[in-house]
């Protein structure tokens, strides 16, 4: 207790999250092609699969909050920052394509 997480293992959490939640972006933006192209099957499993992105980025995120709320203290940095603010928009933009993929089933029947 009274550890702080800083440096080297702080910027491994965030490059983690900005990894894998810039992969879950490049997986939405496939599924809003597939949606286009009213491959909705296909759309399904690409938000199925940003969504397992999202899943690791977030298991990162709360171990990193799990040793904050065991007492450890962290030593915030831009890169954390940015980190979370990569996840959280991507996150919004994976529920908008849920949203968006039901709209365009909608218009295709």
């Amino acid at each position: 207790m009274g550890e702080h997480i800083q440096g080297e293992e702080l910027q491994v959490v965030a490059f983690t999250i900005i990894r894998h939640s810039g992969a879950a972006r490049t997986i939405v933006h496939e599924a809003f092609g597939a949606m286009r192209k009213g491959r909705f099957t296909q759309v399904d499993e690409f938000l199925e699969n940003a969504n397992q992105e999202l899943l690791l980025a977030h298991k990162a995120q709360t171990k990193l909050l799990q040793e904050y709320a065991s007492g450890e203290k962290i030593e915030m940095e831009i890169i954390m920052v940015h980190a979370q603010d990569h996840l959280m928009t991507t996150m919004t933009l994976r529920e908008v394509a849920i949203e968006m993929n039901y709209l365009y089933q909608q218009k295709k029947e």
